[in-house]
């Protein structure tokens, strides 16, 4: 620990160093699915129009409104699936939303199964304005009752999508042949026709995290860019980034952090990804996540050029002993957006902020954005053509509050 970080500090430290501490892998790789009614973990998006969209879960259904003024109402939610199933909406797994330059409306979330940690990768699409939703389909062909969790969805300028999740098929597998190098992977499944057909999953990486979530977004190009937290050699957990590789092409893996984390459980904290840009152009990407390494554990930031694939030093933010948490990270140009959650000795929640004019080499001094109260979700930075939002919800309702 750090010279003079008492046990009282460790105590009032981040839940989830203290979690994977105690617990191997068996305990880590659950616990998401257990309650999938109403609950605090949604997902929102802006359209072009500006219209806030919302994915929700009540009641085993996936449920999708939108709001004209800001997330002060929502019209009538509209049902996307219209039989139950156990659906994953809490911490690391909710379902996600998002709007297709043409304004079609997509939805994936992930389906638990009889057998623990197991799950399918389910979406659904409307082209009505979100009046209506296709039946869902399960985006990947392998349909064993194994772990096919922890979904993201992408979408590109040229309306490619791009769904990811995490994917245990090979581990599978590995039981059988003995072989122990094999563990859960990331994998992924393309549809160019507007979500109406994927290609056959394929896959991007071995040796990811468990139970960690994706980050994603893309280059000007339209290229899709996933960021997980990954297992090195040694057991070491940090993150891995790549580039979803055009067709027949084989997927260029590139370390993305160095805090070189050994811990034999999943930390149930994923990343956070943004694109890099000045006026000069794409340059590469921005990184917040959490790392537990022993002297320093906490949140970090960190830029990466995305031609050299080298990270700059990392940037520690935010105060560990008020559990500084679940980071969100927006860029505009120059101009970069930190956001993350902390908890007081009052046990109230409070979102907190950083703000970048440089690209991220230099920063703000860290204020609080918004107080969230006793229960609340992750934060989420949106964007709505040059305004840049802060969205929680919390026990009390949706919170938004634009930045800029």
């Amino acid at each position: 620990m750090e010279l003079g970080y008492t046990m009282k500090n460790s105590i009032l430290s981040i839940m989830i160093v203290v979690i994977t501490l105690l617990v191997g892998k068996g305990f880590a790789h659950e616990g998401h699915i257990k309650n999938d009614a109403s609950n605090l973990a949604v997902s929102l998006v802006f359209d072009q129009q500006g219209q806030l969209w919302r994915a929700h879960v009540l009641d085993g259904f996936v449920f999708v409104d939108q709001s004209s003024d800001r997330g002060k109402t929502f019209s009538k939610h509209v049902k996307v699936n219209q039989r139950p199933q156990k659906i994953a909406a809490k911490g690391e797994e909710r379902p996600k939303i998002a709007i297709a330059p043409n304004g079609d409306v997509y939805l994936t979330w992930t389906q638990g199964l009889s057998k623990p940690s197991s799950g399918y990768i389910w979406f659904s699409r409307s082209s009505d304005g979100g009046e209506h939703f296709d039946e869902p389909m399960i985006v990947h062909q392998d349909r064993a009752e194994i772990t096919h969790r922890f979904d993201a969805l992408n979408v590109a300028p040229n309306g490619v999508i791009t769904v990811a999740w995490v994917d245990e098929r090979d581990l599978a597998l590995a039981e059988i042949t003995k072989d122990r190098s094999a563990g859960a992977a990331i994998y992924y499944a393309r549809s160019f026709d507007r979500g109406a057909t994927f290609e056959k999953e394929q896959k991007l990486a071995d040796s990811s995290c468990e139970c960690c979530r994706i980050a994603m977004t893309n280059k000007p190009d339209g290229t899709a860019v996933a960021m997980w937290r990954h297992v090195f050699e040694g057991g070491e957990r940090d993150h891995m980034i790549a580039e979803v590789p055009k067709a027949g092409m084989v997927p260029q893996l590139n370390r993305a952090t160095f805090g070189h984390w050994k811990i034999n459980g999943c930390p149930h904290h994923g990343g956070a990804l943004a694109i890099g840009e000045n006026a000069s152009g794409w340059w590469g990407y921005h990184l917040a996540y959490f790392d537990g390494k022993d002297k320093k554990p906490g949140l970090y930031y960190s830029r990466m050029d995305g031609n050299a694939w080298v990270t700059s030093p990392a940037k520690k933010f935010g105060n560990h002993t008020q559990q500084a948490r679940y980071p969100t990270v927006l860029s505009m140009g120059d101009k970069v957006w930190l956001a993350w959650l902390e908890t007081g000795a009052d046990n109230m929640n409070k979102v907190m902020g950083l703000t970048s004019l440089d690209g991220g080499k230099t920063w703000s001094d860290a204020g609080i954005l918004l107080n969230a109260g006793l229960q609340t979700d992750d934060p989420q930075l949106l964007q709505f053509k040059e305004t840049v939002f802060l969205v929680v919800n919390t026990k009390e309702g949706l919170k938004v509050r634009a930045l800029q």
